[in-house]
């Protein structure tokens, strides 16, 4: 989380089909469902390697099917494939207090225990699921920390859309944002993660490019 300024824009909650009830499930399930595999979802992490990224290897571990940024390391960790318009959906589960972000064409979407103390007074596009000071995202819809929460992010030329726990939180054209010109004419860019030294886990990551 970086402190720059913000612009708001619209945003609707919608429920959609992803997401309701896939975080509630106790184990990771590694690889990728029969039908997201039909649908061209590929896995991005293996469960027992950092095997197809690259940056701080040495702020993240693999263990037990998860991938988790360490508490005091983090960093940016990267794939090494880069990604055009794509359909992104993971889960993850933070710690009290715990930050970190997605990084989605060189720019950050908020991951955040968006109830901490320290986290009352941010600006309303520095909360969880935002488009880090560009777009913020529609709050109250993840679970308390320690508990899973589902996400889905995805991006189709300009048009970014983030969902958490079935809820769409953002659902935007950047190319419509003032301030957010440049982002909105990035085309591609590797996924990744982006650790502040809090213990985040993830699982189950899986992408669909289109």
């Amino acid at each position: 989380m970086r402190s720059i300024c913000c612009v708001l824009t619209a945003l609707v909650s919608l429920p959609v089909g992803y997401g309701a009830e896939e975080a509630n499930s106790a184990a990771p399930a590694l690889g990728v469902a029969e039908q997201e595999a039909a649908e061209g979802f590929v896995s991005l992490f293996d469960g027992k390697t950092l095997n197809g990224w690259r940056g701080a290897t040495d702020g993240y571990v693999a263990e037990g099917g998860l991938l988790i940024c360490k508490k005091k390391g983090g960093g940016r960790l990267m794939t090494t494939e880069e990604f055009g318009d794509f359909v992104f959906r993971f889960e993850f589960k933070l710690e009290p207090g715990g930050n970190n972000g997605v990084s989605v064409r060189g720019h950050e979407i908020q991951i955040l225990d968006d109830d901490a103390p320290g986290h009352r007074n941010l600006k309303p596009c520095q909360y969880h699921g935002s488009i880090y000071c560009k777009v913020a995202a529609k709050r109250g819809h993840t679970r308390p920390a320690g508990e899973w929460n589902s996400e889905e992010i995805s991006c189709q030329g300009s048009r970014w859309k983030v969902t958490v726990n079935g809820a769409v939180v953002v659902d935007v054209d950047l190319a419509t944002v003032a301030g957010a010109e440049s982002l909105a004419r990035r085309t591609k860019g590797p996924l990744g993660f982006l650790g502040h030294g809090a213990r985040v886990e993830f699982r189950n990551l899986r992408v669909k490019p289109w």
